[in-house]
C-alpha cells in the first residue's frame, strides 16, 4: 500500500511521544534538563557525523576536505530566502495555534518542543529518500527504519521537552506524505549528487537544532530551511 511508510511513521512518532510523556511525567525538573542537554548532544553529534561524511574524503592516507563553498553558499543563500518569508514565525505562529486548539495554553514548553521536534524528525535524506521509494515501489523499508529512529528520538524529547513534540507527527505526516504523493515528479531530481548535497545540509540544519537543545535558542534554524532546496539545485548547476 503507498503511503504506509508515512503512516508507520507518524503512528511511530505518536507512540514514541506517549512514552516519554508517560515516563516524563516521572522525572524531577533537574532530571528533565540533564536529559534535554543529553538529547541536544546526541543530536549534535548526528549532526556532525552526517556532515563530516558529507565534506571529507579519503585520499590516499590521509582524509581531505571538500564542498566547503556548497555549504557557505546554499546557507546563505536558503538564510536569505528564509528570513525573507520568516519560516520560523510561521511555524511558531503554527505551534501557538496548536497549542490553543489541543487545550495546551498553559504549556509554556509547547511551541519549543513542537518546533525543535518538528525539525529533528523532518530534515534528512531518510525522509525524501524513503517516501519516493514509498510512492514509486511501494517500499516502506527506509521510513520503517526512520520511524523506530523517531520513535526513540521523539519519546526521550517528550521527557524532557513536553506534549508539545508529540505534534512534530503532524509535519511529517504532511512532508513525507507530499513527496510520496509526488514521488514520479521528485524522483528525476533526486540524483546521486542532488541527495548527497541534500544529506550534507541536512545534517548541518540537524546540528544546529543540537545546538539549541544545549545552549538555548541561538539559530532560526527554519529559516534555513530553503538551504536544502539550494543544495538540490546546486547539482544541477555547471561547476
Amino acid at each position: 500500500m503507498i503511503g504506509m511508510g508515512t503512516i508507520i511513521n507518524t503512528a511511530a512518532i505518536i507512540i514514541g511521544g506517549l512514552f516519554g510523556r508517560f515516563f516524563g511525567g516521572f522525572l524531577k525538573e533537574r532530571h528533565q534538563n540533564t536529559l534535554n542537554m543529553a538529547c541536544g548532544i546526541c543530536v549534535l553529534f548526528i549532526g556532525i557525523a552526517g556532515a563530516m561524511e558529507g565534506m571529507l574524503t579519503i585520499d590516499g592516507n590521509k582524509l581531505v576536505g571538500g564542498h566547503s563553498m556548497l555549504v557557505i553558499g546554499c546557507l546563505a543563500v536558503g538564510a536569505l530566502v528564509g528570513e525573507m518569508i520568516n519560516l520560523e514565525d510561521r511555524f511558531e505562529k503554527f505551534g501557538e495555534w496548536l497549542k490553543v486548539r489541543t487545550g495546551n495554553a498553559k504549556d509554556k514548553k509547547f511551541v519549543e518542543g513542537f518546533v525543535t521536534a518538528s525539525l529533528t524528525v523532518c530534515i534528512g535524506a531518510m525522509a525524501i529518500v524513503g517516501a519516493i521509494q514509498d510512492g514509486i515501489l511501494g517500499d516502506y523499508s527506509i521510513l520503517t527504519t526512520k520511524a523506530v529512529l523517531d520513535l526513540i528520538i521523539i519519546m526521550v524529547m517528550t521527557c524532557s521537552m513536553g506534549k508539545g513534540c508529540i505534534f512534530s507527527a503532524i509535519p511529517v505526516a504532511i512532508f513525507q506524505g507530499t513527496i510520496t504523493g509526488l514521488a514520479a515528479f521528485i524522483e528525476p531530481i533526486m540524483t546521486e549528487t542532488a541527495l548527497a548535497n541534500l544529506s550534507l545540509i541536512g545534517s548541518v540544519l540537524i546540528f544546529c537544532v543540537g545546538l539549541n537543545l544545549v545552549w538555548g535558542k541561538k539559530v532560526r534554524v527554519a529559516n534555513l530551511l530553503p538551504s536544502i532546496v539550494i543544495a538540490v539545485i546546486c547539482a544541477f548547476l555547471p561547476f
